[in-house]
């Protein structure tokens, strides 16, 4: 009972939730937006450029795959993120923000992304590829209308980790001058003992999963014609 007069009455929490709620929400929508721009061609390029793939190319596989890709997810995103702030200062003209934050976001899971739709798009079966190709179809009419169309299901299942993966990361992000619930629970929830904002700025970021989590699921079943 305490715990909801508490809600009720803590001026800190009308001031400040609704304003860090919305930045959480900025930082998702626009590195949502970028990853899934950047990554989802990256993710065909990895599958196709691969040994077997439409269009094999051993030394962009490598540059890609093994360089690009594998570096970046190996770098733990607290690190990769304080490293990108120079570079987020430099684009959008301050470190401080949300949209400064998304920089890094972006950064940090453009390759988390780009692995899972290469995942999905090995799911294809080669027999539909094959057919494709033998019907006298481009390798970007193959691309088009076999591997994304039919990878689709796929496709959304990893958008809907990575947009999962983003909210964890946006609260990390607010530790460092992001913004959204992450600051929030830092220097209201931490920094002065308040329990109350914490567990609410919890409860939040868990409905907020879960709403991405339980909408995703049902776009993937969606277009699942299989």
């Amino acid at each position: 009972m305490d715990f909801f007069n508490d809600l009720m009455t803590n001026p800190g929490i009308t001031k400040a939730m609704w304003p860090a709620f919305l930045e959480t929400l900025q930082m998702v929508g626009i590195s949502g937006l970028f990853t899934v721009v950047v990554g989802l061609p990256l993710g065909i390029l990895l599958l196709n450029t691969a040994k077997g793939g439409l269009t094999p190319n051993r030394g962009l596989n490598v540059l890609l795959s093994g360089i690009i890709v594998n570096i970046t997810r190996s770098i733990p995103f607290a690190i990769l993120m304080v490293s990108l702030i120079p570079l987020a200062s430099a684009l959008v003209g301050t470190s401080l923000g949300p949209i400064a934050a998304s920089v890094s976001l972006t950064i940090g899971t453009i390759p988390f992304f780009a692995r899972l739709v290469e995942t999905a798009l090995r799911d294809v079966s080669a027999g539909k590829i094959d057919a494709a190709l033998v019907m006298g179809s481009t390798r970007m009419q193959v691309v088009r209308k076999v591997l994304v169309p039919e990878a689709m299901p796929g496709i959304i299942a990893a958008t809907t980790t990575t947009l999962v993966t983003l909210i964890g990361y946006s609260a990390m992000a607010g530790l460092v001058g992001g913004g959204g619930l992450g600051r929030l629970a830092y220097n209201y929830g931490f920094q002065r003992y308040d329990a109350t904002i914490m567990i609410v700025t919890i409860v939040i970021i868990v409905l907020l999963v879960q709403i991405v989590q339980v909408l995703g699921d049902w776009f993937a079943r969606l277009v699942d014609h299989r």
